[in-house]
């Protein structure tokens, strides 16, 4: 995407005050000091709407009410109280993550010492070898009460990604055909570049999978259904490394906190970047990266204008970002706009 001036000049908007705000705190800047009609008449708008405006930039801490006179904070002040909140949230959020990864270790002592917290001894086999791994999935897959049976997997290294390319996904996306079971897949993006994987995912999908990406993935882990559920013998370890020794473990309390996990991980994870429900937010993207405008880019689409803005919003949504400039960029580092 080309360099656009105007857009490194609005830190406010890219950390996340939408445009109206953004120039209403431009106006009290320009005005130094003004009432709130002084400001409904200079952003020629509604008193009411600019005054709920206002109160969202007060409690946002970049400008300041004083007597019904509402004034600009310093611009560096401003942007630094906007920056901490987001690193608030952001430290939150990964608080939550390890809150989950603390549950994960406790549960893994207990099923090693073979009991349940709630219902007194469970069964954990220890299983060996990557081929007895992907038919026992699809073993538990045929036995299910109720298939297709939902299957939810981590997997976070290169190896392993490698080995279920090249040897292991036709059964999955077979038994997907075949209504036995439903897949849904957290790998690293940093593997979909290696030999046959872009393949076989893209296979997975047809067949009703889903698959989107981290950066990184903690550990392998999956659940099969909802009581049973897979471990590695090393948490974070890759299952290659260790002879693909695992733990098939049959009760639904570590089920419900690996799901809980993976739901955790796929909310921050992002769609496979050549998935096809992606093809109308990439197209937005790459014309949006010559430079065109929303009404340009809804006349080369032949669709309104209305439909462009809905796949920008997509897209700001599956890139975690937060302005169109960061889209963009986000895009471009993930291979869109190629």
């Amino acid at each position: 995407m080309r360099d656009e001036p105007h857009t490194v000049s609005d830190p406010f908007e890219t950390l996340g005050l939408d445009s109206a705000q953004t120039a209403l705190y431009t106006a009290v800047l320009r005005l130094h000091k003004a009432t709130r009609s002084d400001l409904a008449q200079a952003m020629d708008g509604p008193i009411d709407k600019v005054g709920r405006q206002l109160d969202d930039l007060v409690k946002l801490g970049v400008i300041d009410e004083q007597s019904g006179q509402y004034l600009a904070r310093h611009p560096a002040a401003a942007l630094g109280r906007v920056i901490a909140q987001r690193l608030d949230r952001l430290a939150e959020e990964s608080r939550r993550i390890d809150s989950a990864l603390g549950s994960i270790r406790g549960l893994i002592r207990d099923y090693d010492a073979g009991r349940d917290y709630r219902s007194g001894p469970f069964t954990v086999e220890m299983a060996s070898g990557a081929d007895i791994l992907y038919e026992s999935v699809v073993g538990i897959a045929v036995q299910s009460p109720s298939p297709p049976m939902p299957l939810l997997t981590a997997i976070p290294d290169e190896r392993t990604m490698t080995d279920f390319a090249r040897k292991f996904a036709d059964p999955w996306i077979d038994a997907q055909k075949r209504n036995l079971l439903t897949v849904r897949a957290i790998v690293p993006v940093s593997t979909l570049t290696d030999p046959g994987v872009r393949d076989q995912l893209t296979n997975v999908i047809a067949a009703g999978g889903e698959v989107r990406t981290l950066d990184r993935v903690p550990s392998w882990f999956m659940t099969a259904g909802s009581e049973t559920a897979g471990l590695p013998a090393y948490w974070g370890g890759n299952l290659p490394d260790h002879a693909y020794n695992f733990y098939l473990v049959r009760t639904p309390v570590i089920v419900g906190v690996l799901s809980t996990l993976f739901t955790e991980l796929w909310a921050r994870a992002q769609p496979l970047p050549w998935a096809p429900r992606a093809d109308g937010v990439r197209q937005v993207l790459r014309l949006a990266a010559q430079g065109l405008c929303d009404d340009s880019i809804a006349r080369q689409l032949g669709v309104s204008v209305r439909t462009v803005r809905a796949r920008w919003a997509d897209a700001m949504t599956e890139l975690g970002a937060q302005s169109r400039f960061h889209a963009g960029v986000e895009a471009a580092r993930r291979g869109w706009l190629r």
